[in-house]
Parts: structure tokens; C-alpha cells; sequence
């Protein structure tokens, strides 16, 4: 139940949209109102009137209140956030639309998560709001979907069997896509839009993205990682053939965050890296080149502002616009997240898996955040921090990997196995 000064445990902001409708259903389905109290908000009444209507007449939840607001109303988002313990938003592009709202729940206390892959503005949230988030108590935690919760929640789960088993960390970790199948929606589109825009304009978003520790604390931003890996190449902890990861950028700067937030637990010299297995032989490596190959070309492409334009246009969904219902339970993922390190008696790999049957981008990742939220909400959270720009593994823990199994999700860490 809420705070005595809040009358909600958590509001989902931006409710009329793909992501926070389909957030917003699933926390009605797999919640009661006597476990979880839950408000809907956004700028457009009428629809989000509509909206509690139907989950209520759906899921039992009768009288769902509703929260009217603008993002880029910060006196009026300030009393938004005042009202609840957790605010999860998925109103972007978060670096045009959800700075007001951080800032509003850093000024009155209250957690926040969101979806957001958005680095540069992850960035500047880190350098504006972290230590004012410590002083108030808000836990801000970002990137609680597909971005970034298999990869920095899988390395967290890695790296506690190889500390509980072999009393020390694993030096790498690998975080393999190995498969996955799923829509884009047009507010996806447009946050990868406004990234390549901020790139084209500001010196500080290049440097962002030039640099693989610049999500780290400041003064800690350099280190032994050179960064997402942009070739084919064969893995031999993998034993296959690999390609580059499109999600590489986020996920490997987050898992470095965590490290740095939580004081080195595993090591300075640790590194992480992110990417998609295609196969072994000479069929793998084409696959592998080809993926590269397919990266570089879209990246090429979006680096341009005529073209960036016209794919915005022509080839990405509208904003509002996205997968119907039953798509995003239409889908699957899976990824193996693989440490070794080395103990006194020899090296040793420890290795995790997190799956789910759903789309990645919106089944799947609707859980991930809406367990991230809940988390917050009841403070079911493995934590040493109570406010702070976070992860999912330095703000909330293992507990999450409970529940996500709890709804469906594989979770599974395989017990350390000795290596040659």
C-alpha cells in the first residue's frame, strides 16, 4: 500500500500509449487492487478514461483513477509525482520528454523507472539529478526492459555464483543474443531517431557514445574496455561465430554503471561485452559479416539527416503507432550471459540464461518493467542504495530475477563449471 503522503503505489505515465497501455494491462491482470494500488496518467482524459474502462471491465479492477498531465509541464509534474511512490514512464523520446518528470519526482522523493535507450540522456540525467536523487531519496532507475534488464540483471546473477562458489568475481562476462523474434513500435523508432539527431548536433552525445564508460560516476569514466564490438568474430568461450549486437551500446554501459555504482565488486579490470552468435563454419561467418555488415549500413544511413528523414518517414512506424495485442505475446527471446574467471585452483565459467516467450520488445519487456516497478513500489529490492540515478542491478537486485520467473520468465544460472 502507498506511502500515508501518497495515495498510489504506482503510476503508469504515458498509459495511452503502446508500451504503457500494454504495461498498464499487465499489471491489472497479474495484480489485484488489494496487493497494488495503481493510477493511469498522461495528457489525454478521454482516452485514458477509455482505458480504465476496459481493464476494468477485463481484470475485475473497478474505479482505476487517472492522473491528467503534460510532460513538459514541470509544476504540474511535480504534483503528478507527489501523489504516488513510483512513477514508470514510457513517454519519449525520453532526452524531449521525460527530463521534467525526472526532475519532478527527484524534487518530491519518488522512485521512477522507465524503458529508455536513450544513453546520452542517461548521461545527462547521471550529470544533472544523481547526487540531488541521493540527497531526496528517489531511486531513478532506468532501463528496466529488453534494455537492459537480461544483460545487466544476467551479469549480476553471473557474478554472485562465481563470488559465492569461488569466493571471486569472473574477470569477463559475455552477453549472447542468441535468440529473439519481435516488433518496432513508433516511439522505439523515434527514440533511435532522436539519439542519431543529438549525435548530429552535440558534442557531449557523440562523446557519450564514443566512450564505453560514460555512463560511469564521474571521474571514473575510462578503463580497459574498448567498447562494443562492430566486426565478425569467432568467440571462443562461445565456440561460434559472432556478430555485433544492436543493443551493445546500451547494455555494456549500464553493466559498467553497475560495476562502478557498486564499488568494484567485480573488479576494475572486469570487462563485458555484448553481441549475437550466428553459427560455427563458413555458414556462421557469413552470417556474422553480414550482420555486421547490416549494422554498419543502417547506422551509415541513420548518421545521415536527409535519410534519417526519410526512413522516419517511409520505413518506421509513427509514433502511437505499434504491435496489436495479441503480436506482443507473439514472440520469444533468449539470452546466455557467460563469466569466467579464475580461482586458485584453476579458471572456472558460470553461466545464466534469461528467456521469455513473448516479444522482446513488448510482452516480454512490459513484465520486465512492471515487475522493476513493483520492486520499487514494496521495496522487494536487493540494494545498498535508498536514492541515486541506478540499473536494474545496482537499484533492485536479484529480486527481480524471483519475480520475473514468478510470471513466467526463464531465469536460470548454471552451477560454476571448472574449465582447462
Amino acid at each position: 500500500m502507498p506511502d500515508d503522503d501518497t495515495q498510489y503505489d504506482l503510476l503508469v505515465w504515458g498509459a495511452t500509449g503502446v508500451a504503457g497501455g500494454l504495461v498498464a494491462d499487465v499489471l491489472t491482470d497479474q495484480y489485484t487492487p488489494a496487493e497494488l494500488t495503481i493510477a493511469l496518467g498522461g495528457r489525454d482524459e478521454r482516452r485514458l478514461k477509455a482505458i480504465a474502462a476496459d481493464l476494468a471491465n477485463r481484470h475485475d479492477w473497478d474505479g482505476i483513477p487517472i492522473v491528467v498531465g503534460d510532460a513538459t509541464d514541470r509544476e504540474r509534474l511535480r504534483g503528478v509525482a507527489a501523489q504516488t511512490d513510483v512513477v514508470f514512464s514510457t513517454v519519449g523520446p525520453y532526452a524531449r520528454l521525460g527530463t521534467d518528470l525526472v526532475a519532478a519526482c527527484v524534487e518530491t522523493g519518488t522512485d521512477y523507472c522507465d524503458l529508455t535507450g536513450e544513453i546520452h540522456w542517461v548521461r545527462e540525467i547521471i550529470d544533472r539529478y544523481h547526487d540531488a536523487a541521493v540527497d531526496a531519496g528517489a531511486r531513478i532507475v532506468h532501463s528496466c526492459g529488453f534494455d537492459s534488464v537480461p544483460a545487466d540483471l544476467g551479469t549480476l546473477l553471473v557474478q554472485s555464483a562465481a563470488i559465492e562458489r569461488y569466493g571471486r568475481p569472473c574477470e569477463t562476462v559475455r552477453i549472447f543474443v542468441e535468440s529473439g523474434s519481435g516488433t518496432i513500435s513508433g516511439g522505439t523508432a523515434a527514440s533511435i531517431a532522436a539519439m542519431f539527431d543529438a549525435v548530429a548536433s552535440d558534442p557531449l552525445a557523440r562523446q557519450t557514445l564514443a566512450n564505453p564508460y560514460s555512463l560511469a560516476p564521474p571521474g571514473e569514466r575510462d578503463g580497459v574496455d574498448a567498447g562494443a564490438s562492430r566486426r565478425p568474430r569467432r568467440d571462443a568461450l562461445y565456440g561460434a561465430w559472432t556478430g555485433p549486437s544492436p543493443m551493445a551500446d546500451v547494455n555494456e554501459r549500464i553493466v559498467r554503471r553497475s560495476n562502478a555504482l557498486l564499488a568494484y565488486p567485480w573488479g576494475r579490470e572486469f570487462r563485458v561485452s555484448e553481441c549475437v552468435p550466428t553459427g560455427s563454419g563458413i555458414g556462421g561467418a557469413t552470417k556474422a559479416s553480414a550482420l555486421a555488415g547490416g549494422l554498419a549500413a543502417f547506422g551509415a544511413a541513420m548518421a545521415v539527416g536527409p535519410l534519417r528523414s526519410a526512413l522516419q518517414r517511409w520505413v518506421f512506424p509513427d509514433p502511437g503507432e505499434g504491435p496489436t495485442r495479441a503480436e506482443t505475446e507473439d514472440g520469444h527471446f533468449s539470452i546466455r550471459v557467460i563469466g569466467r574467471g579464475t580461482a586458485t585452483d584453476g579458471p572456472f565459467t558460470v553461466e545464466a540464461t534469461i528467456g521469455a516467450p513473448w516479444d522482446p520488445g513488448y510482452g516480454a519487456t512490459a513484465r520486465m518493467v512492471s515487475e522493476s516497478a513493483v520492486c520499487l513500489a514494496t521495496d522487494d529490492v536487493d540494494s545498498p542504495f535508498s536514492g541515486g540515478v541506478l540499473t536494474p542491478a545496482s537499484g533492485i537486485g536479484r529480486p527481480l530475477a524471483d519475480r520475473l520467473r514468478a510470471v513466467g520468465f526463464t531465469v536460470d544460472v548454471e552451477a560454476a563449471v571448472a574449465t582447462d
